[in-house]
């Protein structure tokens, strides 16, 4: 398997939210327990990645997308409308626990940036889900920093490079032009910041 392939796996969309949850109790001072923490993890782990994949199996099997790749937009409408209803639980479960509120931005951060990749298939643009992952967890990241007021440059700049490499994987396996590719980027990041500066 390429270097492209191993990237673009580890870091697949599915992946990224469960990455994000366990970065976050890794480096923010908070107040609850481990096996509350776990509890949380598994939470996350199965609503976005073990769902999805059971959902794409499930498609697949039916014939409403031809590869796991889920390559064209009229594919991608369904997993991504059903995505939105579970970034949406999401965002609603964290912003209750008062104690960590704040993990609601990730998610609700994502589900503005899927709503926004979903609209746009109205304009027949397509969009990298990978680097809008990515780039979301990225402005998640920035946002902690204003919350707690403390630098995380050193991983801010690990998750840039792993945006970069991702991009260049994705371009290097043909998924996707580089307007697709920045555009996923984009929307990832900037709707973390309009989530952060809006809720």
């Amino acid at each position: 398997m390429s270097w492209q392939k191993v990237l673009s796996t580890i870091l697949h969309p599915v992946v990224m939210p469960t990455i994000g949850i366990l970065t976050y109790f890794i480096i923010t001072p908070n107040h609850i327990s481990i096996t509350k923490q776990l509890h949380l993890f598994l939470t996350v782990f199965v609503t976005t990645y073990l769902f999805p994949m059971l959902l794409l199996i499930f498609l697949k099997i039916t014939g409403k997308i031809k590869s796991f790749e889920v390559l064209t937009i009229k594919e991608r409408k369904i997993p991504l409308l059903l995505m939105t209803c579970v970034f949406l639980f999401l965002g609603k479960f964290f912003h209750q626990h008062t104690v960590i509120n704040d993990l609601s931005y990730l998610f609700y951060g994502t589900l503005l940036g899927l709503i926004s990749v979903y609209f746009i298939f109205f304009f027949k643009i397509k969009t990298s889900l990978h680097l809008l992952s990515i780039g979301s967890a990225l402005g998640f990241f920035v946002i902690l920093q204003l919350i707690y007021n403390i630098s995380l440059l050193p991983l801010i700049i690990i998750f840039m490079l792993l945006a970069g490499f991702l991009a260049a994987a994705r371009l290097d396996l043909k998924a996707h032009t580089p307007k697709e590719v920045y555009l996923g980027f984009l929307i990832g990041f900037s709707c973390q910041l309009i989530t952060y500066y809006t809720l």
